[in-house]
């Protein structure tokens, strides 16, 4: 499984990104995806995730009304449309293939680095 990561970039604080993760190797309906994100100097954080079968979605309390995690069957691939952006959500963007808790990673992408200045 090979999951590609893009859409990031330099934005101002309340600007909108919307994120892409291409995924090969296996079809969106079997198993968990989720994005996560890792800001200097911490460690890496979920911050949503949809269910392969039933397409429920789970949000982090900092993402919640503000990120959106689409899937899109078609062209396999899992967005994120991040809305409102604060300078906290600095940091780089990574997909991944996870457990159904989201705490264990099975594969993950490259990342996509998002700055969002003030």
């Amino acid at each position: 499984v090979q999951l590609q990561a893009s859409g990031g970039g330099l934005v101002q604080a309340g600007d909108s990104l919307r994120l892409s993760c291409a995924v090969s190797g296996r079809t969106l309906t079997f198993g968990d995806w989720g994005w996560f994100r890792q800001a200097p100097g911490k460690e890496r954080e979920f911050v949503a995730g949809t269910r392969g079968r039933t397409g429920i979605t789970t949000y982090t309390d900092s993402a919640k009304g503000r990120f959106t995690i689409t899937r899109d069957y078609a062209e396999n691939t899992v967005h994120l449309q991040m809305n409102s952006l604060k300078p906290e959500d600095t940091a780089v963007y990574y997909c991944a293939a996870t457990s159904s808790n989201w705490v264990r990673v099975y594969y993950i992408g490259q990342g996509t680095l998002v700055t969002v200045s003030s």
